[in-house]
């Protein structure tokens, strides 16, 4: 190993060495995240299961992401009021319940198509007090300094388990069916919660929090004046807005493709996992990276965007792959990149709210994003679908960096 390789290496991973209460979340999160990647791909595979229908995948997805839509700014609001690892405990705890129900309706044969939508969104409400809470823990278990490196380790981890879970979850469900990939995903969160009750409490960074309770709509407006006077998050959050519109739906976009490219569930979970290689290649190249930037960020943009244009042209599984790891790398590149640069430029006080805006960007048109594609997918073709999100991610960009020139004097 050179000497270079070898301050990247150090550089990488750097969140991880220093600080002990990351690394327990990282472990984890390493176990649990496996588990929940499992889950998302048995839940899009028992819906086809039950319905054969593309438009039910989409609803699948609006009712897994509804919740985001209505109760994000909510869930920012308790995130600035109330202790994130108490909160996270409580978050994790829940979604662990609903997995264990998704494994005993399915196991014993009793889960229908509107009992599948309910745990989705009961599991939905659950998630979306877990982000923001969980995104604004990062910044307590590490700091300012290390805060872009965590973020992107984060990433690289999720991304990680979007390469073993799908692909594991093809196998298992091709074996016992998908009752079993949600049992394993209860059993999983286990892990997650002796890390949470192993932390140390006074090694968390200290953070100011609001004196007073103040009303969601009074406290989304301090959030959105701050966002009005930032050109650089204006620019951000509308990209996000955008691409997540039309471009990050891949519970129903990846589906579709393997259906209509007639794969089975094993070539499916691998197609997925072509998608988390990329996603964990691009995370370690940011993690290496010295921080945030918005140049990095715009080209993730151009590069997703251009990529899922040439996705929609695709009729072979192995190009499929090989365009899919590549859109990883660029995903990884936008995301991380987006949600350091909105926590970064956050204040203590509104870390929260200003994370529940992002997610909201991020997540919270996802209900609307996911019928969008489903519908696209069922008139026309799963091609049509990606050459429209790729359009709209090259538009909003190059919208953004209009407005960033505009704001240099």
């Amino acid at each position: 190993m050179t000497a270079l390789e070898a301050a990247l290496d150090l550089r990488t991973f750097r969140s991880l060495r220093r600080h002990r209460n990351y690394r327990l979340f990282f472990a984890g999160q390493v176990v649990s995240l496996a588990g929940t990647w499992m889950q998302n791909v048995a839940l899009v595979w028992l819906v086809l299961e039950l319905s054969g229908s593309p438009l039910a995948v989409g609803a699948l997805v609006f009712c897994r992401f509804l919740p985001f839509t209505l109760l994000v700014l909510v869930a920012g609001a308790a995130a600035d009021r109330f202790d994130t690892r108490r909160l996270v405990i409580a978050t994790q705890a829940s979604q662990m319940a609903v997995s264990v129900l998704l494994a005993a309706v399915t196991l014993t044969g009793t889960a229908s198509l509107p009992l599948v939508f309910v745990l989705a969104a009961v599991g939905g409400v659950t998630l979306v007090f877990d982000a923001p809470g969980r995104q604004a823990l990062t910044f307590q278990l590490v700091g300012r300094r290390e805060l872009p490196n965590a973020v992107a380790l984060n990433s690289g981890l999720f991304n990680a388990s979007r390469v073993v879970g799908p692909a594991v979850a093809g196998v298992v469900i091709a074996a016992g069916g998908t009752g079993i990939c949600f049992a394993v995903n209860a059993v999983s969160f286990l892990a997650v919660l002796a890390a949470l009750a192993l932390m140390r409490e006074n090694e968390l960074v200290p953070v100011e929090r609001p004196e007073e309770t103040t009303g969601v709509l009074v406290g989304a407006q301090e959030a959105l004046r701050f966002v009005a006077g930032d050109p650089d998050l204006r620019g951000v959050l509308g990209v996000v807005t955008a691409v997540s519109l039309a471009g990050f739906n891949f519970h129903v976009l990846v589906p579709l493709l393997a259906a209509e490219l007639e794969l089975d569930s094993r070539s499916f979970g691998l197609l997925s996992a072509a998608f988390g290689a990329g996603a964990l290649i691009g995370a370690l190249a940011v993690a290496s990276m010295r921080g945030a930037s918005r140049r990095a960020f715009a080209a993730g943009t151009v590069g997703f965007s251009a990529l899922l244009l040439a996705l929609g042209w695709v009729g072979s599984p192995t190009v499929a792959a090989v365009l899919l790891v590549a859109i990883g790398v660029c995903f990884t590149l936008l995301t991380a990149n987006a949600n350091a640069l909105v926590q970064l430029r956050a204040p203590d006080h509104l870390r929260g709210r200003l994370i529940s805006l992002y997610l909201l960007a991020f997540l919270g048109l996802a209900p609307l994003g996911g019928l969008l594609s489903g519908w696209l997918a069922d008139r026309w073709s799963a091609g049509l679908a990606f050459g429209v999100a790729g359009a709209v991610g090259l538009a909003s960009i190059g919208v953004a960096t209009r407005t960033w020139r505009a704001a240099v004097p």
